[in-house]
């Protein structure tokens, strides 16, 4: 049976921003005493402390990428290829940046701004009546006016009877009552 706390449960140790910093600032101090007992001429010791360091703290991938350019993996310092599928990013300032320049758009964008335009043409010819829609709407909308006016003028035809009625019922009771 296995014993307890695996080494996924291991307990996590975590550096502070100032230990990160010191441990940058004491490795940029060995590199530049190295390199003035390198000018000297001076073997140095067998075991490098940076590279055992490096080992064990991968933490500082700013350093690995400038070293990168210098130590070489394999067969990469015989042979010099340029791998055409690397893009070797480059940071810009920003007083570099070309804002005004073209801007390419992506698919989605471009076909958002398409569809835009389309529904802009679509409601513009909607609103000059040229659309089957809008044509259909127009003569829904001419009926219903009709029928409006229709039932307003009969409306109108029972009030002016209903008035007619009432009044003349308002003379005959006028009448029965002078008797």
């Amino acid at each position: 049976m296995v014993g307890k706390g695996g080494h996924k449960g291991r307990a996590r140790q975590y550096t502070s921003p100032e230990e990160i910093d010191a441990q940058l600032q004491a490795e940029k101090q060995k590199a530049r005493e190295e390199e003035e007992q390198g000018e000297e001429g001076g073997d140095g010791a067998a075991g490098d402390p940076k590279k055992e360091k490096k080992s064990l703290d991968s933490d500082e991938s700013e350093d690995e990428e400038d070293d990168y350019q210098q130590k070489r993996k394999g067969v990469e310092g015989l042979i010099d290829i340029e791998n055409p599928n690397r893009v070797a990013q480059t940071t810009k300032k920003v007083t570099q940046l070309d804002l005004d320049g073209p801007k390419e758009l992506s698919r989605r964008e471009r076909e958002e701004i398409e569809k835009q335009k389309a529904k802009e043409r679509y409601m513009k010819m909607h609103l000059a009546g040229k659309t089957e829609q809008a044509k259909a709407d127009l003569a829904r909308l001419a009926i219903i006016r009709k029928q409006r006016e229709e039932a307003a003028r009969k409306k109108e035809e029972e009030r002016k009877a209903k008035d007619d009625a009432t009044l003349s019922g308002k003379r005959m009771q006028s009448l029965s009552l002078n008797k």
